[in-house]
């Protein structure tokens, strides 16, 4: 994502948060979250809100964490790095939040990271993918698998099941997310015996791929990997189409919004994206959330609502484990988590915070996305 502040800014902000003293609630837990629930992002953070709030509506009608009421604190960061920087901010030295759930894109959940990891405040992100993110240091989790896992599974299915073998590869240079994916899918594609026959780059925010798909039409790929967020990734399989390509395009788990097919129509059936799960699911766990998701909201759970849902019962189940609620026994029960049982499958956390856990294969077939197959990490 574009970083459009200073280091000497974060530094600055950093250093206010930790000179604020926190204050104690004992009648709840003060949990914040940040997302983007407007801007170019809006959908994963809409989406992200509605998985939290579902959560934390059963967390508390059961009887909340020990007898504490979760009370849940929300800031629209507008799919903004500044805005992200700002109200993370807020969060800790205003609201006095004990944890917070990250943003849903890499990008702005490793600003988040920053702030939260030097003010020793535990943040567990829903679905940033890139390996970077829980780098930034020891509070820092995820409840999501790493892009070099979906690198590797989208590579292998793309030789393995779709039989195909040369691919060119249109990433969002901008991206942590794109760059990581599209750097493993790159390596493991060729490791699997394929061939990348052209690598192009555009940024987010753009409107028009022609040039771009020009260029690899001529290069006459199998199939087009394209690990974007799901707005520039209808316009290119619009814009694809009108340039009589019919190469299925590939891609990763930021593909995943309603605007998908909204946006794309029919170009974009036919193309594979690798996910975190599948609401045609027949665990019951899942099953259950489908149907009481559908119930309140009257659509399928995207995925980000799925994934920001286990996010929220893994804090809980940190806080429940605690002796005490506090940051540092919260960060100690996230990193104790093992086999977690989720909507999304069950969940380990590796000594890195990040989840060990599978991942899916879709086929978008309007706006539904079809299950392909299913991949196990020790695969």
């Amino acid at each position: 994502m574009k970083n459009m502040f200073s280091l000497l800014s974060i530094a600055a902000l950093v250093a206010f948060v930790g000179c604020t003293k926190k204050e104690e609630n004992k009648n709840e837990i003060l949990l914040g979250s940040y997302s983007s629930n407007t801007g170019a992002t809006a959908t994963f953070g809409v989406y992200q809100m509605r998985g939290i709030e579902m959560a934390i509506n059963e967390i508390n009608a059961a009887g909340g964490i020990n007898g504490k009421m979760i009370k849940h604190i929300n800031y629209d960061n507008k799919s903004d790095d500044n805005e992200t920087l700002a109200v993370v901010n807020r969060l800790i030295s205003q609201d006095k939040v004990v944890a917070i759930i990250g943003e849903a894109t890499s990008g702005r959940s490793k600003i988040g990271a920053q702030v939260a990891q030097q003010n020793k405040i535990p943040m567990l992100t829903s679905s940033a993918t890139n390996p970077e993110v829980t780098k930034v240091g020891n509070y820092i989790f995820r409840a999501c698998f790493i892009d070099p896992f979906q690198g590797l599974v989208m590579a292998k299915f793309m030789v393995n099941d779709l039989k195909l073998k040369k691919a060119a590869i249109l990433r969002d240079v901008k991206n942590d997310y794109s760059v990581g994916l599209s750097d493993v899918f790159k390596a493991e594609l060729v490791k699997a015996g394929g061939e990348i026959v052209d690598d192009i780059a555009y940024q987010e925010g753009d409107v028009d791929f022609k040039s771009q798909l020009a260029a690899i039409k001529g290069k006459k790929p199998d199939a087009i990997f394209v690990p974007g967020y799901y707005n520039e990734v209808a316009l290119i399989a619009r814009q694809a189409k009108e340039l009589g390509m019919n190469q299925p395009l590939l891609g990763g788990d930021g593909w995943s919004s309603p605007d998908l097919y909204k946006i794309a129509k029919d170009a974009i059936n036919g193309s594979y994206f690798s996910n975190h799960y599948t609401t045609e699911s027949t665990d019951p766990k899942t099953v259950e959330f489908v149907k009481n998701f559908k119930a309140k909201y009257n659509e399928d759970a995207d995925v980000m609502a799925a994934l920001a849902y286990d996010a929220t019962y893994m804090m809980a189940e940190a806080m429940k484990n605690a002796k005490e609620i506090t940051p540092d026994n919260i960060r100690a029960g996230l990193a104790a988590i093992k086999g977690f049982h989720g909507v999304t499958g069950v969940i380990t956390m590796n000594e890195n915070r990040d989840a060990i856990k599978s991942a899916v294969v879709v086929r978008v077939q309007g706006p539904e996305y079809k299950f392909v197959t299913s991949v196990n990490p020790s695969n």
